[in-house]
């Protein structure tokens, strides 16, 4: 995972100062904030405490993506799954899995649960030393089954992180394909699960055949 972290890193130096922008917004009722039109292309749709913003690619390595918002909130994706953030007011800087991750083959975990284990970093946004952690064990559990759409499945991730409690990430993916359509996944201790939906623009129309 060391590109996943180099691919990061210009980044979290230009997101990671200050406080998470979404942290500091005032209550909508007081300081309303005007919606963001869906882009026409790919797009990550990222909700936090109620609050949505829209991340455009900028960067790919591989299945890697680096997403950011126009408020600089951060975020890098490997098939679906969260690697990194920056702009939350506490950062995952890094994660590196001890083997294949299970995600990349949910249809597998209808009927084999499967074990997993990563290390992930973690910063606060003031990058103060006693707000950093490094190599932080998590231990998770995977299973999956299908929903009342029978295109699609759900993974839920069990998972427990030494020092940071235990959480559970969801993952809706395409029944064909393994694709993460939508996810509610943990990006810190003090943070609450962030809400990820992947946008595709729609195929465009076929054109009316002439006379």
């Amino acid at each position: 995972m060391r590109a996943a972290s180099a691919l990061l890193l210009p980044v979290l130096l230009l997101a990671g100062c200050g406080d998470s922008l979404w942290g500091g917004l005032a209550p909508a009722a007081s300081r309303p904030a005007a919606a963001e039109a869906e882009p026409a292309g790919p797009a990550l749709r990222l909700t936090l405490r109620g609050r949505a913003r829209y991340a455009l690619p900028v960067q790919a390595v591989g299945e890697r993506r680096l997403w950011r918002t126009a408020g600089q909130e951060v975020v890098e994706t490997d098939r679906g799954r969260i690697l990194a953030t920056a702009g939350f007011g506490e950062m995952l800087v890094a994660t590196r899995f001890d083997g294949p991750d299970p995600l990349a083959d949910p249809a597998a975990l209808l009927d084999r649960p499967a074990a997993a284990r990563r290390l992930v970093d973690l910063m606060r946004a003031d990058r103060a030393a006693e707000g950093m952690r490094f190599g932080v064990p998590v231990e998770c559990r995977l299973d999956a089954r299908q929903t009342e759409e029978p295109a699609v499945l759900l993974v839920e991730e069990r998972c427990r992180a030494k020092g940071a409690g235990r959480f559970t990430n969801r993952f809706w993916v395409a029944a064909e394909g393994g694709a993460v359509l939508q996810a509610q996944q943990w990006i810190g201790p003090g943070l609450p699960l962030l809400t990820v939906e992947f946008l595709e623009p729609a195929p465009a129309a076929p054109a009316w055949p002439g006379p």
